[in-house]
């Protein structure tokens, strides 16, 4: 026992093996990687075991177990399995203090243990972003993310939507763990706003396909704009009218302001915020109405114009419409039947022009046409011919 306590130091799992009186005892174990929360078991095997005593330190060399029986009071260590071909421990809840050479030493004569060495590995937690300055439209955003601890240092990525940003990265190793940030810049406009950036830490004490991310929700200014609708198309006397101001930008507008021209709104008029109702619409009210909306970045204004119909006018000139029809078609026959006369008149006036004969000039004479036509001589009598 005396020689026992001599080896209670570091942190260390000591497996031995020892000789016995002509024989060879060997001890074997194997490194583990856990990381930091999780569960680690380590073993150390045995071979040609004669029952000496076998004792197990941890890196600070205090002793964990005298053969099967607990010597330091960590509930975290557990006794698995202590048999003559294999002893096996369990650690839960796995520190950063555990970590190093565990010893397995068997007490004989000639003396042998082995190391065992236990990593410890530290996962990211969830990064932090930050921006640094209120991103403005047309300008440029410079987002950062930190994951304080991690073991090994984690390597940090950004994207959006879905395509990787290169980032800009750097480290700081503080004791056995690693501070790591990232940076990154982009220009933004207002259809950005909202829009979603992720930053994503992993490292080896992450399962495999596995990361950590942070969505950061794009905050992006931008002036203001305005659009008017009517609750109506065709609006007439007596009718009741709303007209909603939309009004967009960042930050929102707070106030909206009525006008009409340069025209003070009818008395009856109810402006509230985006909406101005006009109520029993009369010819009086017609106008253009306007409405205003600021903020730090600018200002909006947008313009809806009004004309009250009457409804008496819009049946007297439906009516109206075939008689101004028929009256056209009228006209158009009158027009087609004076260009058919003057046709006629002009061909029956007409005159084809003359033309030289090969006629003999003696026709009269001769008496019959094909004689005088084959006896006829170099004299030419010009015939004229007239439409009647």
């Amino acid at each position: 026992m005396g020689r026992a306590r001599r080896f209670q130091w570091p942190l260390l799992l000591l497996w031995a093996a020892a000789a016995g009186p002509g024989t060879g005892q060997e001890v074997q174990t194997e490194n583990v990687t856990v990381a930091e929360g999780g569960v680690a078991e380590i073993t150390c095997r045995l071979h040609q075991y004669d029952g000496s005593i076998v004792v197990i330190q941890n890196p600070a060399r205090q002793t964990l177990f005298f053969n099967g029986t607990r010597a330091l009071k960590d509930e975290r260590f557990q006794l698995e399995e202590f048999s003559p071909r294999r002893v096996r421990i369990r650690l839960s809840d796995a520190r950063l203090e555990d970590e190093g050479g565990y010893f397995c030493q068997l007490y004989t004569e000639d003396t042998h243990h082995q190391i065992a060495t236990l990593t410890v590995l530290v996962a990211p937690e969830n990064p932090v972003v930050e921006v640094r300055e209120q991103a403005v439209e047309g300008g440029e955003v410079e987002l950062s993310c930190l994951v304080p601890r991690s073991r090994p240092a984690a390597v940090l990525r950004w994207y959006r939507d879905r395509k990787e940003l290169k980032g800009v990265s750097s480290g700081q190793e503080n004791g056995k763990v690693w501070s790591v940030a990232s940076t990154v810049r982009f220009r933004v406009d207002r259809k950005d706003d909202g829009g979603i950036v992720i930053c994503e830490a992993q490292n080896q004490a992450l399962p495999s396909g596995h990361s950590k991310q942070t969505q950061y929700v794009l905050d992006v200014q931008y002036s203001p704009t305005a659009r008017i609708h009517a609750s109506q198309a065709v609006v007439r006397e007596g009718d009741t009218l709303v007209l909603t101001c939309a009004v967009t930008g960042n930050p929102r507008p707070n106030q909206i302001r009525w006008n009409r021209g340069n025209e003070s709104l009818p008395e009856r008029a109810e402006a509230v915020g985006e909406t101005l109702t006009l109520p029993g619409l009369v010819s009086a009210d017609n106008g253009t109405y306007t409405c205003e909306a600021a903020n730090k970045h600018g200002h909006a204004r947008a313009l809806y114009v009004l004309v009250v119909y009457d409804p008496g006018a819009v049946v007297e000139a439906q009516t109206s419409v075939p008689y101004a029809i028929v009256g056209g078609i009228l006209a158009l026959l009158v027009f087609l039947i004076i260009c058919v006369l003057v046709g006629m008149v002009w061909c029956s006036v007409r005159q084809k022009g003359s033309y030289l004969t090969h006629e003999a000039s003696g026709l009269d004479e001769q008496g019959e046409a094909r004689e005088a036509f084959l006896n006829g001589g170099d004299g030419h009598k010009r015939k004229e011919e007239f439409f009647i």
